[in-house]
C-alpha cells in the first residue's frame, strides 16, 4: 500500500476505506485494487474508529483506509506514522471526498419512505452511497440493493458489528458493495475479517477426499437416527460430512434426488445415527444428538467445495439401520451408520442408495485428526474401533 500525506488541519471528517484484504483466520484474501474478494464479487469494507486498536486490528487485516470525526482528525496524522493507510474526508454536507479532494461518494441517513427513495435514485450516479439506517436495516438494504443492481453507483451500508456488516453483504445474495464498519472494539474487524475469509473460501475447493472401497455392508438392527433439515437448498453432489468416528466422514447425499416412493426433499440429509460426528464449520466437529434449530454445519460436494448451512430442525426416530465399513489405501478400515432406506445416499464417483450398495463400490471419505475435545481438533494419542 502507498503512503499518504498527512491531513491534519482539513476540516470535515475522514473516512477510512478499510479495504480487508484481510488475513483472516491465517488464510490470504486475494486484493483486487484495495478491494475484498469475496465469491463472484469484489466488496469493500470501510471503517470508523477513534480506538487505536481497531486501527491496527484493521491494518493487520490488510486495510488501506481509515475514517475520523471533525474533532479527531489530529488522529489521522498520528495514526499515519504508525501505519499506512489512505484517509477519506466525509464534509458537513455528506460529501465524502478522497486525498485530492475529489469527490467520490456520499452518506445518507435512511429513516423513512422519503429517504429511501432518494437513496433508490442515486443508484444512477457514480461512486458511493453510504447508507445510514441504523434502526431499518433488512428493508432498505434488500430494496436498495435491487436498485444499485442496475445502477452506476455502489451501495454501501453503514454498519455497528460484524453481525450486521453479514445482513448487509448477504442482502438479496448479491449483497452491497460494502459496509462502514463503526466501531471502537477491534474483535469487530477480527470477526468480519473471519467471515470474509469463510466467504472468499467457498467456491473454491476446501476439502481433498480419499477414495475407499466399501469391505461390509450390513444390518443392525433399530436405532435412533437424525434427519436434518436445513434452511438452504442442497444440489445434486452435495450432501453432509457424517462418521462414526472424527477421523474419517462420509460425503452423505441429501435427499435431492427423485424417488419413486416419496418427494423429493432438497433441504435434507438423513445423516446417521445420533452418535456420529458431523462436520462444523471452523474445522469443528459436532455430534448429530447435539444438533438443533439455529446450529451450523458444512454442506460439501463432490468436488470437496463446502458451504455453510442453517440447521432449521432435526429429527430423531427409530429406523432400521446398516453398518457401513470402508477400507483406505493404508488398509485402515471405516465406519458409519445410516437407516436401510433407499433415499440414504453415500456420494463416490455417483451418488449410491445404501439400499445398493454392495462390497467392492468406492465412496469418498474425508480423513482427518482422530482426537477432538469440544469438537476441535487435538494432538492426543487416541484409538477408535
Amino acid at each position: 500500500m502507498q503512503s499518504v500525506t498527512s491531513i491534519s488541519g482539513r476540516t470535515g471528517s475522514c473516512h477510512r476505506t478499510l479495504a480487508l484484504g484481510a488475513l483472516a483466520a491465517g488464510k490470504q484474501l486475494r486484493i483486487h485494487r484495495g478491494h475484498i474478494c469475496l465469491p463472484g464479487a469484489y466488496k469493500d469494507v470501510w471503517v470508523e474508529t477513534t480506538n487505536q486498536a481497531v486501527l491496527t486490528a484493521a491494518v493487520e487485516a490488510g486495510c488501506s483506509h481509515a475514517l475520523f470525526k471533525p474533532d479527531t482528525l489530529h488522529l489521522a496524522s498520528t495514526w499515519q506514522q504508525l501505519a499506512n493507510f489512505q484517509p477519506l474526508v466525509l464534509e458537513q454536507d455528506g460529501s465524502i471526498l478522497d486525498q485530492h479532494e475529489k469527490k467520490v461518494g456520499h452518506l445518507l441517513k435512511v429513516s423513512c419512505k422519503a429517504d429511501l427513495q432518494k437513496a433508490e435514485a442515486a443508484a444512477t450516479n457514480n461512486g458511493y452511497l453510504l447508507m445510514d439506517a441504523s434502526d431499518w436495516k433488512i428493508i432498505p438494504a434488500e430494496n436498495l440493493v435491487a436498485a444499485f443492481q442496475s445502477g452506476a453507483g455502489k451501495l454501501m451500508g453503514v454498519v455497528s458489528s460484524a453481525a450486521d456488516a453479514r445482513v448487509m453483504l448477504e442482502a438479496l445474495e448479491t449483497g452491497t458493495a460494502g459496509v462502514l464498519l463503526r466501531s471502537q472494539d477491534p474483535l469487530q474487524v477480527k470477526q468480519l475479517a473471519a467471515y470474509i475469509a469463510q466467504r472468499e473460501a467457498e467456491g473454491a475447493p476446501a476439502f481433498t477426499y480419499e477414495v475407499a472401497k466399501v469391505t461390509r455392508v450390513s444390518p443392525v438392527g433399530m436405532c435412533d437416527r437424525v434427519c436434518v433439515d436445513l434452511c438452504s437448498l442442497l444440489q445434486p453432489g452435495e450432501g453432509m460430512l457424517v462418521g462414526s468416528f472424527a477421523r474419517a466422514l462420509f460425503l452423505v447425499h441429501s435427499e435431492c434426488m427423485e424417488s419413486q416412493y416419496i418427494n423429493s426433499r432438497p433441504f435434507r440429509v438423513n445423516a446417521g445415527a445420533v452418535h456420529a460426528y458431523v462436520q462444523a464449520p471452523e474445522g469443528k466437529t459436532a455430534y448429530l444428538s447435539e444438533l438443533k434449530s439455529g446450529a451450523e454445519v458444512l454442506v460439501a460436494d463432490a468436488a470437496g467445495r463446502a458451504r455453510t448451512a442453517v440447521v432449521g430442525r432435526c429429527k430423531i426416530e427409530s429406523r432400521p439401520m446398516m453398518l457401513v465399513e470402508a477400507e483406505t489405501k493404508d488398509g485402515v478400515r471405516h465406519s458409519t451408520l445410516l437407516q436401510n432406506a433407499e433415499t440414504v445416499r453415500l456420494v463416490g464417483w455417483e451418488a449410491v442408495s445404501v439400499s445398493e450398495l454392495q462390497p467392492g463400490q468406492k465412496v469418498f471419505l474425508l480423513l482427518q485428526e482422530a482426537a477432538r475435545h469440544t469438537g476441535i481438533s487435538i494432538q492426543e494419542r487416541i484409538s477408535e474401533k
